[in-house]
């Protein structure tokens, strides 16, 4: 979950030499930057360095990331005409530096570990794309959906048939799964998720899979813990929970036919070592042994994060882990 950040100091000495945009865009760099924590804290898989918001611009939005303030799109969308100008692109030709950081990564990773790519789910991406920058109510996109439900179903089809091209494009440049991240799909009830999320999420799962049948597909979205019924029926292989919910009560929930990732509390790695671990044991015994879990944050690493609580953290899953097994 947001491996390669600001907590790690090699990753801001390479962060350095360009803009966040620029990194994205440099191979070499954003392949350095994808295998740092495999290297520097022992992570079992790489997350290919990128930002949820590269096929939007390649969509034909200008998209800009402004310090201490995050991604600003200057010209959301405000009518037909712009969701009709939006591009479902070649991303071999409009993403061609996400592609050759896929095939540099996995060339420095030798097959130590497997390589996840990813991108952002219709309901977040068109969430950015309508406010143009972050919100606390979401409410361009919520109001589209409300009085001009054709529009926001167009757009909608537009970015799930981009996402699922650029997700085959990633597998087919050497990602062995992808995962599909819906940041802001807690923001929707059960009934509106199910019109406006479930469909699209569902055909790019589907385009993935007509194209990759056997690459894992995660799903994962925050403040989503009420709908875990509802996300079963993705189609993805893997479920992402975030931390407000007890790993032994989704399971029960989902069953065990579908695998899980999850779902330490990111802040959890401010606290003492020995805690840490309480922490992880706890997790690793609420699983109880079920086949198909991925021990993982509940959300992304934060900045402060000491790497060295984070190595402890890997450390520990693997020890209690391998003594579970």
């Amino acid at each position: 979950m947001r491996q390669a950040g600001r907590y790690l100091p090699q990753y801001r000495e390479v962060r350095g030499k360009t803009t966040f945009l620029g990194l994205c865009k440099t191979p070499e760099l954003a392949a350095e930057v994808t295998v740092q924590p495999v290297d520097l804290i022992g992570v079992d898989a790489a997350i290919l360095f990128s930002d949820i918001l590269i096929p939007v611009e390649a969509m034909g939005m200008r998209v800009e990331f402004h310090e201490n303030e995050g991604p600003v799109l200057p010209e959301p969308i405000r009518n037909q005409a712009d969701i009709e100008r939006l591009a479902i692109f070649d991303p071999s030709e409009r993403t061609p530096f996400t592609l050759e950081a896929i095939r540099q990564t996995v060339r420095a990773l030798d097959r130590r570990v497997p390589l996840i790519g990813f991108a952002g789910a219709p309901f977040t991406l068109a969430a950015y794309m309508l406010e143009g920058r972050g919100s606390k109510s979401w409410l361009g996109v919520k109001r589209l959906m409300a009085t001009e439900p054709r529009l926001a179903h167009e757009l909608f089809g537009k970015i799930a048939s981009a996402i699922g091209q650029y997700l085959v494009a990633q597998i087919e440049a050497g990602c062995d799964a992808v995962q599909i991240f819906d940041s802001w799909g807690g923001e929707l009830g059960p009934a509106d998720f199910e019109r406006w999320t479930l469909p699209y999420v569902q055909r790019i799962v589907a385009d993935v899979k007509a194209k990759a049948p056997h690459v894992p597909v995660i799903f994962f979205g925050t403040g989503m813990s009420t709908l875990l019924p509802k996300l079963k029926d993705t189609g993805a292989d893997v479920l992402g929970l975030d931390w407000r919910i007890e790993l032994k009560d989704a399971r029960k929930i989902l069953g065990d036919d579908v695998a899980v990732q999850g779902n330490l509390d990111p802040t959890a790695l401010f606290l003492p070592k020995e805690e840490i671990t309480r922490r992880v044991e706890e997790i690793i015994s609420q699983n109880a042994g079920r086949p198909g879990h991925i021990f993982n944050l509940g959300h992304g690493i934060t900045p402060p994060t000491d790497p060295d609580h984070a190595r402890h953290l890997v450390n520990e899953v693997h020890r209690l882990g391998a003594r579970k097994a």
